[in-house]
């Protein structure tokens, strides 16, 4: 893909809150940046269980989907939030297309874990889709509800979001992958946020707990990702702008980079 796509992963934590990420993207694109962004739902999903009167539980903070979860999993992030996401960026002037890691068979996983039910991780990515999308200028919304085999059968899977924006963005050779939060990044005992973090020292910097709780797998992705994308980054998504300044200078934030490749 050309060295200017941007990968975004995108979340309830941010969405809302102000946020100026639909904006950004569209001006990015008219910049001539391709944009991807893979969002997750994890919130609304929690709602409409709840509403339905299936109970959420987690194992290592990811969600165990059975097969009833399964279908409300699916409606919530391939149908209904995909879908307000696509229209939110058509008002902003975006030309949005929503697929899911389905479509196309993009986004290919497998169980390995199989007390979390229909929950997989990534087994490989088909970039085809989604580079035809780019090509055709669009702004692809992906939701992470992928395909496996299991057994004999082809089956819907659950897959972290985070996992999915990280494989998209090796698949297509992105330039940057980032992941939108609702803090700064990640910070030091002091509460300053860190601003640059070589790949190596992710697991050291999780092992004396200066990243810790639900940064712990967005550093983890970074790191993964930094083995073949200059820069993989964690930004406060609620902050006005934030994506737009990533085409800035100084733009604030946590770069997890692979000195290699700096």
């Amino acid at each position: 893909m050309t060295s200017q796509t941007i990968v975004v992963k995108i979340g309830g934590s941010t969405l809302g809150h102000s946020d100026t990420s639909l904006l950004d993207t569209v001006a990015l694109h008219e910049r001539g940046i391709n944009v991807v962004l893979v969002h997750g739902g994890g919130a609304e999903i929690s709602r409409w269980l709840n509403r339905l009167g299936l109970e959420s539980q987690f194992v290592d903070g990811l969600r165990v989907t059975g097969a009833e979860e399964l279908r409300v999993v699916t409606a919530i992030l391939a149908g209904l939030v995909n879908k307000m996401l696509v229209t939110e960026l058509l008002a902003a002037g975006g030309r949005a297309v929503g697929v899911s890691g389905v479509d196309g068979g993009t986004a290919r996983a497998t169980i390995t874990r199989p007390e979390l039910g229909h929950v997989g991780e990534i087994e490989s990515i088909d970039p085809h889709l989604l580079e035809a999308l780019l090509t055709a200028r669009c702004i692809p919304i992906v939701s992470p509800i992928c395909w496996g085999i299991v057994g004999d059968n082809y089956e819907l899977l659950n897959v972290n979001a985070d996992d999915v924006a990280t494989d998209i963005a090796v698949a297509i050779n992105a330039s940057r992958l980032v992941f939108l939060t609702d803090v700064p990044g990640i910070m030091d005992t002091n509460g300053n946020v860190i601003p640059w973090i070589a790949a190596e020292e992710v697991d050291s910097l999780i092992a004396v707990g200066t990243i810790k709780g639900g940064m712990i797998p967005k550093a983890r992705a970074c790191k993964r990702a930094a083995h073949s994308i200059p820069r993989a980054r964690i930004i406060d998504g609620t902050a006005s702008h934030a994506l737009l300044r990533e085409t800035e200078a100084d733009p604030g934030g946590t770069t997890i980079v692979n000195e290699e490749l700096a």
